[in-house]
């Protein structure tokens, strides 16, 4: 059975140790949303008044994500230096993707998107978005994640198709993904 996660629902989980100590917290996610991988985790300092930290955990660092913690080997997991992150965040397509419009190819709006979902059962990885109402459809709509044409800060354009391979919930959206992908296949 999957598991998945929001974004946000991993944002500020503890980063723990296998010997069981508690070393960081999850900032923030930084994934490559044309592949649909997580990349890296930037971090911030314990506590309440805890700022960020200059490290960052690359993601083959990982040793699980769970529901209540990232899970790493030692604290020698961590980077140095958030260089990666900082990398991987100004690539193209790199950085945050929450508050990004979604529109087809074709110009229809799809919403804006309002978190990130990750399927966390075997390999984490990204399946789809979560994406707010439009004027147009008034519903809050699972879309899969699959060749996007392009991805900035601003905007995510996908193939025209994406509109007829939404789900109502994360769950829905293995077999949104599913169909989508033949029916690209059958247009290429």
């Amino acid at each position: 059975m999957s598991t998945y996660l929001r974004a946000r629902e991993i944002s500020q989980e503890p980063v723990v140790t296998l010997a069981g100590e508690d070393v960081a917290r999850v900032k923030d996610i930084v994934f490559d949303p044309m592949r649909g991988s997580i990349t890296c985790f930037t971090l911030s300092g314990q506590g309440l008044l805890a700022g960020p930290l200059k490290r960052a955990l690359l993601w083959k660092k990982v040793h699980a994500l769970g529901p209540d913690a990232v899970m790493i080997r030692d604290e020698a997991s961590l980077e140095d230096d958030d260089e990666a992150a900082r990398e991987r965040i100004d690539a193209p397509g790199g950085g945050s993707v929450i508050g990004a419009r979604v529109i087809t190819e074709d110009g229809t709006a799809l919403g804006t998107i309002t978190d990130v979902i990750i399927e966390a059962s075997g390999t984490p990885r990204v399946i789809g978005y979560e994406v707010g109402p439009t004027a147009r459809t008034g519903q809050t709509v699972f879309l899969p994640v699959i060749k996007p044409k392009s991805v900035s800060g601003e905007m995510m354009v996908v193939p025209a198709c994406t509109a007829d391979f939404t789900a109502g919930d994360p769950a829905g959206l293995p077999a949104a993904a599913e169909g989508l992908r033949r029916r690209l296949e059958q247009e290429a």
